[in-house]
């Protein structure tokens, strides 16, 4: 492994399968060897538009995404201009969206959709027509910026829930990256040139996988329609035509496949390798899905965006008891996974005892771009290193080793969630409703086995319809409460704080 920029992945690839898909949509397709021409083109532009001196790289570029394969291009266009990307969601709230740019000062923000955004952004079309008129000596210009990378470079940055309010933008960096591709590419049977079937949003870093593996393989990305995801009677006629046959999804996702019986329509039976995170897979979805993929590997993945998307495995060998929990399993290579009592941080040893999830190595994120308090806060120097600087990221997730070295997860330490695939800081839910003026007191907590956020909260007189009006102009959708309680009063504990475990057990 020599690389120290994720493009050399798609220089590769290009030099290997000139005319072979790189990225298709429901629209329009690419090749990887346009892929590469254009994205060197367009990043002349960017750093055009951006004002950038020769020297000057790393800068954050704003991209307003679409389900298209314009947004993967704008990315790797970023990327060639020697800065990193930060994808954005354009349907998210104004004062959300306001937020990011803030905490972000971008040099540029580029548009891959045809919404009208509340700023100013210089659309893909734009970007492709003014890239005809760049030359060969600009191209080269170009590829001088690529030779000034480092692998601690940054390469992009995702914003996640933040407990204060205001969302974190977490920054990996290309080493990062490297390193979890090259894991993926050792540990798990990819067919050769494989297919893709997108479905988290570019937003979401399990996009990420999809993309910058398959660009080290010579795949092909296929976006799938947001639409077949809440409609999905087209889903798997849609994976089947296009031959997909790899999987790196959401649990949210897998568990359409069952609650709508997907099955009982189409079998698409090129699946070979199915990959899930995000949440807990219940062992009966994953039994279905094996009762119809009968050839296919399937993979459970564990890791926080913090540690590059996945930093534990598990294969799993056959079908499971309806009851049994399915192990986030041993960590990858170059990767250290260890439990540490949540309060002293001394280290839990022994199997079967539950201790906080933290992790060690090159997968580790730069930390939250602007933000050293909670950088410091999250990425910790390991107590029982004194003698140098090694840094170690709290996830925040119990779990315990088994007597064969298979770790599990068992849930938060804290009022984190994970809820349809995100993690979502309660706070930042409380914080936007105790902002009202008809608030007095607020309380979010999500019950897991419903697996729904239920909202708590004391006022004069209900005002259900109040809340949900104003909250929706700041959270993004998955992050609004699925029931709201209205409550004279909240209950309080001895410490006259709100009582969230008498709330969690209420009716």
């Amino acid at each position: 492994m020599n690389e120290i920029n994720v493009l050399s992945f798609l220089e590769s690839s290009a030099e290997k399968y000139p005319d072979c898909i790189a990225f298709k949509d429901k629209d329009e397709a690419i090749t990887y060897n346009d892929l590469l021409s254009r994205s060197q083109k367009i990043a002349f532009v960017i750093r055009k538009i951006a004002q950038l001196k020769d020297y000057e790289k790393n800068k954050p570029v704003a991209v307003f995404i679409d389900r298209n394969i314009k947004s993967l291009q704008l990315f790797l266009s970023v990327v060639y201009s020697g800065n990193f990307y930060v994808p954005i969601d354009p349907t998210l709230p104004a004062e959300r969206v306001q937020a990011m740019l803030d905490t972000l000062k971008p040099v540029c923000c580029l548009s891959a959709t045809t919404r009208k955004l509340q700023v100013e952004a210089c659309s893909f079309d734009s970007l492709l027509e003014q890239a005809k008129e760049v030359d060969e000596a600009q191209v080269e210009s170009v590829k001088r910026i690529r030779e000034l990378a480092i692998d601690t470079d940054p390469l992009y940055a995702i914003f996640t829930s933040g407990s204060t309010g205001v969302p974190k933008s977490v920054l990996v960096s290309h080493r990062s990256f490297i390193d979890l591709v090259h894991r993926f590419a050792e540990s798990f049977p990819f067919p050769e040139q494989p297919v893709m079937a997108n479905q988290a949003p570019f937003d979401f870093d399990v996009s990420v996988k999809d993309i910058y593996n398959s660009l080290n393989l010579g795949g092909t990305v296929v976006i799938v329609p947001k639409s077949y995801f809440v409609m999905p009677a087209a889903l798997f006629p849609y994976l089947q035509e296009n031959g997909v046959n790899v999987l790196i999804w959401a649990v949210s996702a897998l568990r359409i496949v069952q609650n709508f019986k997907l099955f009982d329509a189409c079998v698409p039976d090129s699946i070979s390798l199915v990959m899930f995170s995000g949440e807990i897979m219940p062992a009966k979805c994953l039994n279905y899905l094996m009762d119809y993929w009968k050839d296919a590997t399937f993979v459970n993945l564990y890791g926080p965006t913090e540690i590059t998307c996945n930093c534990s495995s598990y294969i799993v060998p056959g079908k499971l008891e309806d009851t049994e929990s399915i192990p986030i399993g041993k960590s990858f290579a170059n990767t250290e996974m260890l439990l540490v009592d949540p309060d002293t941080l001394k280290r839990v040893r022994t199997a079967n005892e539950k201790g906080e999830i933290c992790v060690k190595g090159s997968c580790l994120a730069l930390g939250y771009y602007a933000n050293p308090e909670q950088t410091d806060s999250a990425f910790v120097q390991d107590p029982e290193v004194t003698a140098y600087k090694d840094l170690m990221y709290r996830t925040g997730d119990i779990g315990y080793y088994d007597e064969s070295g298979n770790l599990y997860y068992c849930g938060r330490k804290d009022h984190q969630i994970k809820h349809m695939g995100h993690r979502i800081e309660m706070g930042e839910i409380e914080t936007a409703v105790n902002a009202l003026e008809e608030i007095k007191m607020c309380c979010a907590v999500y019950k897991e086995e419903k697996e729904m956020i239920y909202l708590f909260y004391s006022a004069d007189e209900s005002c259900d319809d109040v809340v949900i009006k104003q909250i929706r102009k700041c959270l993004p959708a998955y992050m609004l409460p699925n029931k709201f309680v209205y409550m004279q009063e909240l209950p309080m504990n001895a410490h006259a704080k709100i009582d969230r475990k008498k709330l969690a057990e209420l009716e």
